[in-house]
């Protein structure tokens, strides 16, 4: 992930009449750039903010968390309450304004085009339309709190890997549920369908083969910054049915499985006494802070008191 920003809003100083900024509040704003893939992640809060009318050369889908967020586009007017969804096409013009004195705090994630694109050619098996999504705001609650855990992820600092899973499934899902262009994903290696079961469960011999041949190269490799298209390499198979193959026998997505080899051979390092910034970048971790926190959610304990234990 690239490095982003956080900044105040220039006019939300001291002295301001506003009511937010009469109640001590400062308008924010964060922003994050995926490395060498085409997504923006922003995060803000305004409480007097007016966005001029603009758009976007990318597909937008964001999620109010607080307050509402009123905006104009494609000839009506529009009101993102919290919980709701939006979503924009390309080159659709809008602009936006808080809807009441208390503001309105947001996430927005900006894919290109082409990212869309190659999702859905890679779960259909060819390219196709792009999709087109006809309502602005919609109700979608499983949707939106899905989105808002991808975007936080995303500005936690996700590997190539992990934001590539991400991404797609959120894009798959947004797709399937709101656009008037839909996708059919194609079967999995072997025409099985997906079971959701424990590791080594259903799936066909060759799904499971090439779900084998994954779980050996993220144990030769778990230090590696690995992708999805190695990935799809190393079997022959498209990325979305890697991911698809891989959880039916495991149980969970590559990503998050590398994570635990990785979360396992730092402990077993740790437990021999390598400094924890050391077993860090050795396991594949970005860095010590990185390492810790996954440490802790995953064991509830930090590096530190694991290896003084």
């Amino acid at each position: 992930m690239n490095a982003g920003a956080t900044v105040g809003h220039p006019g939300a100083g001291p002295g301001s009449r506003h009511p937010g900024a009469a109640a001590g509040l400062r308008e924010w704003s964060s922003y994050r750039r995926v490395a060498d893939l085409p997504v923006e992640a922003m995060r803000a809060y305004f409480f007097r903010h007016v966005y001029d009318r603009h758009s976007h050369d990318s597909y937008s889908f964001g999620v109010t968390e607080q307050g509402v967020q009123a905006f104009r586009c494609r000839g009506a007017t529009h009101a993102s309450q919290a919980g709701m969804l939006m979503t924009f096409n390309p080159d659709d013009p809008h602009d936006g304004h808080p809807g009441g004195p208390a503001g309105f705090t947001y996430r927005m994630l900006h894919l290109g085009p082409e990212l869309v694109s190659d999702v859905l050619a890679d779960a259909r098996g060819g390219r196709g339309g792009l999709p087109l999504f006809t309502a602005p705001v919609v109700r979608d609650g499983p949707l939106a709190r899905r989105l808002r855990r991808v975007h936080g992820l995303l500005l936690d600092g996700a590997t190539q890997l992990e934001a590539q899973e991400l991404l797609m499934a959120t894009v798959l899902a947004v797709v399937e549920r709101h656009a008037s262009r839909r996708v059919t994903p194609r079967p999995a290696a072997g025409g099985s369908t997906p079971t959701g079961g424990d590791a080594l469960g259903g799936g066909s011999p060759a799904g499971r083969s090439a779900a084998t041949r994954v779980h050996d190269l993220l144990h030769d490799r778990f230090a590696d910054d690995l992708g999805a298209d190695d990935l799809a390499r190393e079997v022959g198979l498209s990325r979305f049915q890697v991911c698809r193959q891989f959880r039916e026998v495991y149980g969970v997505p590559p990503s998050d499985y590398l994570r635990q080899v990785r979360l396992r051979e730092a402990r077993r390092r740790l437990a021999v006494g390598e400094p924890i910034g050391t077993v860090a970048l050795a396991t594949g971790f970005a860095d010590q802070s990185h390492l810790t926190r996954w440490f802790r959610r995953t064991y509830g304990i930090t590096p530190g008191v694991y290896q003084r234990g």
